[in-house]
């Protein structure tokens, strides 16, 4: 049996991955001085590899995050912002996704709450957890077409088995009583099963006011509030400061 022929049936089996390690074995006369069953290892995690990377570039794509670079590595720790990094590094591992905790960050337009929540989805994904981003005006106007159209229950399980929802933009446009109404039955399909990550302008003392439904507000923030990790960011604007730096 020829190398070709190996090659033209790992091509029929799409093990691009050992395809790949099995090329290099070939090239590299380092990989001869090897054992034939850790010969046989590398190819095989080679291939393991491969299938982890394609999963997590389709689960990427799929999470709608919109900045698919942001990294909780990249984070300014910067002294007026106030980031406590030990919350970031406990949020890091992602246990508070499998203990089902939710995650509120707030602080004023421009100062990252996006940025975090968006390294936070990324750092999950790479981690095998399925998530997926959406700005609040978006979920509820979806809601809205879905009860026209009479696929609201299939929404509801939509958002329901993402294990960590980012619910981007909360607080950003009026919200009437239905809107809050239909926010709960989110919030509460996925309470004590999956983790939601919510940001917005508006500091957590102002949704009870801000949802102007007091029996969906009690609700609500009972909920989120008490099995959440809160980051509150202060200072000015990171686009503004970027838009200083850029101009000097």
């Amino acid at each position: 049996m020829n190398q070709t022929t190996i090659i033209n049936k790992l091509n029929d089996l799409k093990y691009d991955g050992f395809k790949s390690a099995y090329l290099r074995q070939i090239e590299d006369t380092n990989y001869s001085k090897l054992s034939f069953d850790e010969r046989v290892y590398n190819l095989l995690e080679a291939q393991e590899i491969f299938l982890q990377n394609k999963r997590i570039s389709v689960n990427l794509r799929l999470s709608k995050i919109k900045d698919k670079q942001a990294s909780l590595e990249d984070i300014d720790y910067s002294s007026k912002r106030k980031i406590d990094k030990s919350i970031i590094k406990d949020l890091s591992n992602m246990n508070f996704i499998r203990n089902h905790h939710n995650v509120i960050i707030s602080g004023c337009t421009g100062t990252g709450k996006s940025y975090i929540s968006q390294a936070l989805g990324n750092r999950a994904v790479i981690d095998g957890f399925r998530v997926y981003y959406i700005r609040v005006p978006t979920l509820l106007e979806e809601i809205k077409i879905s009860r026209a159209t009479g696929t609201y229950t299939n929404l509801l399980k939509k958002y329901s088995r993402f294990q960590l929802l980012i619910l981007d933009d909360f607080g950003t446009s009026t919200i009437s009583t239905d809107d809050a109404t239909n926010l709960f039955e989110i919030i509460e399909d996925r309470t004590e099963i999956n983790s939601t990550i919510i940001t917005s302008q508006l500091p957590v003392s102002s949704w009870y006011d801000y949802l102007n439904n007091d029996t969906v507000a009690d609700a609500i923030l009972d909920r989120i509030i008490h099995s959440s990790h809160r980051i509150e960011l202060e200072g000015e604007s990171m686009r503004k400061l970027r838009s200083k730096i850029n101009k000097i």
